[in-house]
Parts: structure tokens; C-alpha cells; sequence
């Protein structure tokens, strides 16, 4: 099984448009999403902090990957679905 965890906040429009966007790829790849706010857990602020949106791929059998930060990476993304 495939999925992403999201690393956010509440009120960032970055962290929504990389949530919407990540979502639209939903229609071709059976994936879950994890929606992580940073700020309620001081050691994810402390990692994350100033890179939200963070976005972390997950595949059986494979180590995380971050895929992107701030604006969501096609390129990379499309690349981590076909790995």
C-alpha cells in the first residue's frame, strides 16, 4: 500500500493547495494521505517548522521519501508512483 503524510498547519493556503493538489492524483493511484499539524507537537514544529508543507511518501518494503516541500513537485511525485 502507498501513502503520504502531509506535514501542515491550520490557516497555511500553501499546505491546502498541496493538499488539493496531491488529492487530484487520487483519481489514477490508490493511495492514503496523513494530514500532520506541526504545530501541535513540539518535535515535528522543531523538524518542520519553516518547511511546511512537507510532503513524505511511504511505500511498502521502502524508506520514507520526502517528495516536496512548499509546493508540490509533479516531477517527483509522478516519479515516487512509479518507482
Amino acid at each position: 500500500m502507498m501513502g503520504f503524510t502531509l506535514y501542515s498547519r491550520s490557516y497555511c493556503h500553501l499546505c491546502d493547495d498541496m493538499l488539493a493538489q496531491l488529492q487530484a492524483h487520487q483519481h489514477d493511484h490508490l493511495f492514503t494521505i496523513e494530514i500532520r499539524d506541526v504545530d501541535a507537537d513540539d518535535s515535528l514544529l522543531a523538524v518542520y517548522d519553516e518547511l511546511v508543507p512537507v510532503l513524505i511518501g511511504h511505500k511498502e518494503g521502502q524508506d520514507d521519501q520526502q517528495i516536496c516541500h512548499y509546493f508540490l513537485d509533479e516531477i517527483k511525485l509522478k516519479a515516487f508512483f512509479h518507482a
